[in-house]
């Protein structure tokens, strides 16, 4: 402890351990990189240099697309030479994560003068249909944060845009620059959050390289869990990048095999509503709203609050419902059991990694089946109804004043024995643990509402579009949802649980492991305070301490 590094203490509270990781720490974490790898969740070399060339060229577009626009304006020939556009990066690519087959959040940044509604969404619109590298374009300006989605050379890629409070944006413009956001609208400003969040959690870690391959191993778990998808209601790129941070700031001296145990540890016993925040919220005088449910009753709604760490701090994870946090919940409790295993060495990490077989765990669904004239139409309705699937979630909780729960799978699915363009989405449906229901629940309201709203609120509906909901058993699903895991999982687990008995026969090496871990176990007690959860006082009052100053004043000031 002596030769210990001091690290700058980083986070609303101080760290529930400075322990760092034992020789058996490290050797799992090689463990725990080696089945990142193997599951090829790394870039090679030559995607990303090809990305880098697409941002480069979609720099040239905007550049050229602006220098357009200010001509069109009657801006003098002096004017138009200096126009200037941006493009800066957010998301994976710019936390340093991205992988094999990922898209680049991108966003434009732009003069005062070209707007979002008729230069962004018509203009560079009908400049982008007109290059042959461009496919699969899709503008959404309706969006909590408008975007135009599009491939370029294969590479998917979503557009935002922010007009800032110049009449010329220079090539070192600062993003943190307050007078940019005067006279701004709210999408700018979430536009121009996404790049600013993604830089002060790589600034508000303790150790950037632990933080990224912590990321990409739970990315890769909410992904197989079946619970990552935040359109829908569950954790995005960005709400698990705040939340793994957050860890690592409670962890500072922790290695990824550590954080990723510790995770799953911490978030089981966290007390829901009270928020995770990276650092304490500011509300400055340019007036936009910040996250604080003492002052917002809108705030106090909100189930698992993920609070941004740049102004104006909001809260990420505001589709949350009841249904998804129970269904992320119990996926945590899981995943906490096998990281307690893989410590006692009676799981390897592969086991975390088992597929959620989505059409297993439950007995009755909700199928909702979209269907259109042509592939362009699909593409277009398929983004608009993805994006109100929550709403049927919400519905379907209010109509059963909460007592039927409503999970979507994050992904649709597609029946390819038939020659048509549709695709198919589906809910589960179960009852509310530890809530009796003695009537006969109808949820017909709910589906015919969700059903007239989201077609009667698209703008961009065509003859063609159509949708259907209906309720189907486990026996009645169509036998496309069933992928080969649905037959290989049962078997791979079969072999998994015999190697777990060959291993506890083998006593001797048994005897030596746990007595290895006992002793590594002992010595981190004394600063861990952690040997056991139902110990972990020292663990516990952190959590409190963690939320008390927000939980307990809403209540309170709420009455």
């Amino acid at each position: 402890m002596e030769n210990l590094k001091v690290k700058p203490l980083l986070g609303v509270t101080k760290p529930i351990s400075l322990i760092t990781p034992t020789d058996f720490d490290v050797r799992r974490s090689l463990e725990l990189e080696k089945v990142l790898v193997d599951a090829k969740l790394f870039e090679v070399e030559e995607e990303e240099r090809k990305k880098e060339m697409i941002i480069e060229k979609l720099r040239e577009i905007v550049k050229r697309w602006v220098k357009q626009v200010t001509r069109w304006r009657g801006y003098t020939d002096k004017m138009v030479e200096k126009a200037n556009a941006l493009i800066l990066t957010f998301g994976s690519f710019r936390l340093g994560v991205p992988g094999p087959g990922s898209d680049i959040d991108t966003l434009c940044i732009g003069p005062s003068y070209v707007n979002r509604e008729e230069d962004f969404f018509i203009s560079l619109h009908n400049i982008l249909i007109g290059i042959k590298e461009v496919s699969e374009l899709l503008p959404i300006p309706h969006a909590h944060v408008p975007v135009m989605k599009f491939k370029f050379e294969g590479v998917s890629i979503d557009l935002l845009y922010a007009s800032v409070s110049h009449l010329t944006v220079p090539d070192d413009l600062d993003i943190y620059d307050e007078s940019i956001l005067y006279e701004a609208d709210e999408p700018t400003v979430r536009s121009l959050s996404g790049c600013k969040v993604a830089d002060q959690i790589l600034q508000l870690v303790p150790n950037v390289e632990n933080f990224r391959t912590t990321l990409r191993c739970l990315k890769f778990w909410a992904k197989r869990r079946g619970i990552y998808s935040n359109v829908t209601g569950f954790l995005g790129g960005v709400n698990l990048a705040l939340l793994v941070a957050r860890v690592c700031q409670l962890y500072p001296n922790a290695n990824p095999s550590m954080l990723v145990s510790r995770f799953f540890r911490v978030y089981t016993q966290w007390h829901w509503p009270n928020p995770v925040m990276l650092c304490p919220t500011e509300d400055k005088e340019i007036g936009f709203p910040v996250w604080d449910p003492r002052r917002n009753p809108l705030d106090r709604n909100h189930l698992m609050p993920i609070i941004t760490p740049a102004y104006p701090n909001t809260n990420s994870s505001y589709n949350v419902s009841s249904s998804t946090l129970e269904a992320m919940m119990k996926q945590f409790h899981t995943a906490n059991k096998i990281c307690n295993g893989i410590e006692l060495n009676e799981y390897r990490w592969g086991a975390l990694f088992e597929p959620f077989l989505f059409f297993r765990a439950y007995q009755n669904y909700l199928q909702v089946e979209i269907t259109a004239a042509d592939a362009d139409d699909l593409r277009a309705w398929k983004g608009w109804v993805e994006s109100r699937l929550r709403q049927l979630t919400l519905k379907v909780e209010r109509c059963t004043s909460g007592k039927l729960l409503c999970v979507p799978c994050p992904s649709g699915h597609v029946d390819k024995s038939r020659q048509s363009f549709r695709k198919t989405y589906f809910m589960g449906l179960r009852k509310k643990p530890g809530v009796e229901v003695k009537e006969v629940i109808d949820i017909r309201v709910a589906t015919q509402e969700f059903k007239e709203e989201t077609v009667n609120k698209f703008s961009f509906w065509t003859p063609g579009m159509e949708i259907n909901v209906s309720h189907v058993l486990k026996k009645q699903l169509p036998s496309y949802v069933f992928s080969d895991e649905y037959r290989t999982t049962s078997q791979s687990s079969k072999s998994t649980n015999q190697q777990h008995q060959n291993k506890r026969k083998k006593n001797s090496e048994m005897v030596d492991v746990k007595n290895r871990v006992q002793e590594n176990k002992r010595g981190r007690s004394e600063s861990d305070g952690l040997a056991k959860e139902e110990d972990s006082s020292l663990f516990q009052n952190a959590l409190l301490k963690e939320g008390r100053c927000w939980l307990w004043d809403v209540i309170q000031n709420s009455g």
